[in-house]
């Protein structure tokens, strides 16, 4: 069952110093880097834990827990996706630094695969996306809600017409209508922010460029924004943002590597580009507090969680020793 169940995902998927390439198992993120941050305008979200059952598996996983499938194998590279061990912690990824830039309507980051919605006077949402795949490209840039329909009638692409010839021109609402329920259709023709009727692909690259949602989470986002709401569409994998006075990065691999990792289980190590010179620029006056190797480590890991990478102030380091300690270096 094991073998059929990965040769059909097969079938369907179709700044710091150098590092080489590796592909073995990482260790994962260590416990001291997964602490949850503070609540902070500059994030959504909250981390969170399950212990893993004999019958998990990541691609069933997570969609019953709302998260991507990469950013879930990314947060647990030290599990095994298909096996992972009964008892074994599984990180939950559901926490996140929001993007860069104006912070309303839609933002659609290319680079975390998730969608974040701004409502005034609300707090921001964030929901896994699927977005292109090999081959594709989910465009980037400024646009908006032209039109919103429940239960839309699909027209393949002529790209998707050529791929699969024997799709019919049109497929009604039901079962094999891969934009599912609800759709938002953008300024761009053919690009849609829409369900979907196979929710593995959400999370992944998997689309020929449309935005997926979850089917639950696209009919609460359908909900919720009015035609005319902006849509920003970004690539930000790397991501800065200041928490109670710390500095936090969180890194997401490229799409070469998401889509090595979601092929086998495991991520290849590579430099991320220009990482140095994003994190000497977020950290401005307070550059000397940050902590070089702990960059690193985020960057080796790439895990897509928010990691604090200043250290903290001596009066802030003296305030949480035990009382004991405190007292006896007085």
């Amino acid at each position: 069952m094991f073998a059929l169940v990965c040769a059909g995902l097969l079938a369907w998927t179709s700044g710091c110093a150098l590092l080489p390439k590796l592909t073995q198992r990482s260790e994962g993120p260590k416990r001291h880097l997964l602490e949850n941050p503070p609540p902070s305008p500059d994030l959504v979200g909250r981390l969170s834990f399950r212990s893993a059952k004999a019958e998990d598996t990541f691609v069933d996983l997570a969609p019953a827990l709302g998260v991507g499938y990469v950013e879930l194998t990314l947060a647990n590279q030290h599990l095994d996706p298909w096996v992972p061990k009964a008892g074994e912690r599984i990180v939950i990824p559901r926490v996140h630094l929001l993007p860069s830039g104006a912070r309303e309507g839609i933002i659609v980051n290319t680079g975390d695969m998730r969608l974040y919605h701004f409502s005034k006077g609300e707090r921001p949402r964030s929901y896994p996306i699927g977005i292109a795949k090999e081959g594709y490209a989910t465009p980037h840039g400024e646009t908006k809600v032209v039109r919103k329909k429940e239960n839309p009638i699909w027209y393949p692409s002529s790209s998707a017409l050529r791929d699969e010839p024997t799709l019919p021109r049109a497929v009604p609402p039901g079962p094999d209508n891969r934009l599912g329920a609800f759709a938002l259709y953008l300024g761009w023709p053919t690009y849609l922010i829409h369900g979907t009727n196979d929710p593995r692909g959400v999370g992944r690259h998997s689309s020929r460029g449309c935005i997926r949602l979850y089917p639950e989470h696209i009919e609460e986002l359908f909900a919720r924004v009015p035609v005319g709401t902006k849509v920003r569409v970004v690539h930000e994998p790397v991501k800065t943002g200041w928490v109670d006075g710390e500095l936090y990065l969180e890194v997401h691999p490229d799409m070469e590597r998401a889509l090595a990792l979601d092929e086998s289980g495991k991520l290849e190590v590579e430099p991320v580009r220009d990482l140095r010179a994003v994190v000497t620029k977020a950290a401005g006056r307070e550059l000397a507090r940050v902590d070089w190797a702990r960059v690193e480590r985020v960057s080796r890991l790439s895990a897509g969680i928010p990691v604090r990478v200043t250290g903290r102030t001596t009066q802030a380091a003296r305030a949480e020793r035990p009382a004991d300690e405190r007292n006896a270096s007085r």
